[in-house]
């Protein structure tokens, strides 16, 4: 028999959730069959199992959290299991006489049973006293525990086994009664401030509400004031039960990492936020002559394909933004290459997976990795390792329809763009016969980034340069 313990799946996560079971007791399973979908902090992770057996039991079940290291599911032999109970030998069993309370030693509970050295062995089987028994306080009491005790033992007759103990016994105290009319009065906690403001004695109230509690119109009624007419008339809604009208949802998973992740963000680098409105009409002609091509008829190409290729042709000429500030060190770590992260919605929260090394992949393998990065995460099986190492995002809420916002960094970078909705809008276009207002399709770009060591100059050209290329594709050369 063995158990199945909760692996840390990466970035030393320290707990995850049971989320979904995928055998049940008494399946057979190979080593590395999927057993369980758990939720880390960062992602949903199908386990495969280390062993090879029958299910004998799932130690946990569905949407509990526990912590790395737990046992899970147990795996093994199940004809092991039925052959131990069978082959060990049942403990002797010996007569009761009479009790007497007045000597300790004579109960097993002696100073004898607490010898330093003794084997346990020698002093045979122990059993734990049952949960919530209390000691009898008198003879006739014990012999009366004794009947009850005997009366439910299996196959209704009297149990004749000898509970011994390992520790001296403790002299019984007698239980001490309510006095009578002390009896705690049901109501709840905003009954019971109001009737504590009001002056009220919730004893002396006379309890109309389900299963005799007393309700706020009683004490009310009891502390003699009356609800004026308009009171009575004007609908209110301190009738109802605000639990009723609420609904909570625990905190974890996904959203709690992201959480945490974005409060230190915040609250450790200065944040600026930088924006700019970019005719991008050359850029949509250009997707669509990308989608004419036979090449990248497999692939989904959008703006956003074209954004991310100028990002990381801008950071040549600024290469702040893809470093770092490590506050430990007291260094800036810029870095040779680029993991572009893209911000991607999911049911269980905001995740920020990264295409690794994304500045070595030419554009038509850039818009197959994003497509399957946004895809993989989506269904939610994006994995911790695709969420590690990222040093540039960009967020791409254009998808929701809004124009732009003020982007939070991801903890590890130094800055993060907002790509919003491209809309037709009037602009102004320069011609050679002079200006001219024509329909443009319209964005705008968001830029925050880390002030502490990205000042104005280098954030807005970053922010330039970028727009420059999303304005014409061309320019791209130029880089």
């Amino acid at each position: 028999m063995a158990d199945y313990l909760l692996p840390d799946v990466g970035e030393g996560l320290t707990e995850a959730e049971i989320v979904a079971w995928r055998v049940k007791e008494g399946d057979t399973v190979q080593i590395n069959d999927i057993v369980v979908e758990i939720e880390t902090a960062k992602s949903l992770v199908e386990l495969p199992s280390p062993f090879a057996g029958v299910v004998t039991a799932l130690l946990v079940p569905e949407g509990e959290m526990v912590p790395v290291g737990t046992a899970i599911i147990s795996i093994g032999d199940p004809a092991e299991a039925s052959a131990k109970p069978a082959d060990a030998p049942a403990p002797a069993a010996a007569d009761i006489g009479e009790i007497d309370l007045s000597n300790p030693a004579a109960s097993g509970g002696g100073e004898g049973e607490s010898l330093v050295g003794r084997n346990k062995a020698d002093r045979g089987p122990v059993r734990r006293p049952r949960k919530g028994s209390a000691s009898p306080s008198t003879e006739a009491a014990a012999a009366t525990q004794m009947q009850v005790q005997g009366a439910f033992a299996p196959g209704g007759a009297q149990s004749q086994d000898v509970i011994e103990s390992d520790e001296p016994a403790v002299p019984a105290t007698p239980a001490t009664e309510a006095p009578v009319g002390e009896s705690r009065v049901l109501a709840k906690p905003p009954v019971r401030k109001l009737a504590k403001d009001l002056g009220v004695d919730l004893a002396t109230v006379t309890a109309t509400g389900p299963n005799g509690s007393v309700t706020r119109d009683d004490v009310t009624a009891a502390s003699g004031s009356a609800r004026t007419s308009y009171e009575a008339a004007a609908p209110t809604t301190s009738s109802y039960d605000a639990a009723e009208r609420e609904r909570r949802e625990p905190i974890k998973g996904v959203r709690k990492m992201m959480s945490q992740a974005m409060v230190d963000s915040a609250f450790s680098a200065p944040h600026v936020t930088e924006w700019v409105t970019v005719d991008v009409t050359r850029t949509m002609d250009f997707v669509e002559r990308l989608k004419a091509r036979r090449e990248f008829r497999d692939v989904k190409v959008s703006p956003l394909l074209v954004l991310a290729r100028a990002c990381m042709l801008a950071m040549r000429r600024t290469p702040e933004i893809n470093s770092y500030w490590d506050e430990a060190a007291q260094e800036i770590v810029f870095k040779s290459y680029v993991n572009l992260g893209i911000a991607a919605a999911t049911p269980r929260g905001l995740v920020v997976p990264n295409v690794k090394d994304a500045e070595r992949l030419s554009l038509l393998d850039l818009a197959g990795a994003l497509n399957q990065l946004t895809a993989t995460a989506r269904d939610g099986k994006t994995q911790p390792a695709e969420m590690s190492g990222g040093t540039f995002t960009i967020t791409n809420v254009g998808v929701f329809g809004v124009d732009a916002g003020t982007p939070i960094i991801n903890p590890g970078e130094s800055a993060i763009l907002c790509f919003g909705a491209v809309r037709k809008q009037p602009w102004v276009v320069s011609t050679d016969s002079g200006d001219e207002i024509a329909i443009r399709q319209v964005t705008q770009l968001a830029l925050s980034f880390d002030h502490r060591h990205v000042d104005g100059e280098k954030g807005s050209r970053f922010l330039s340069d970028v727009a420059g290329i999303m304005e014409d594709p061309a320019a791209a050369l130029l880089f």
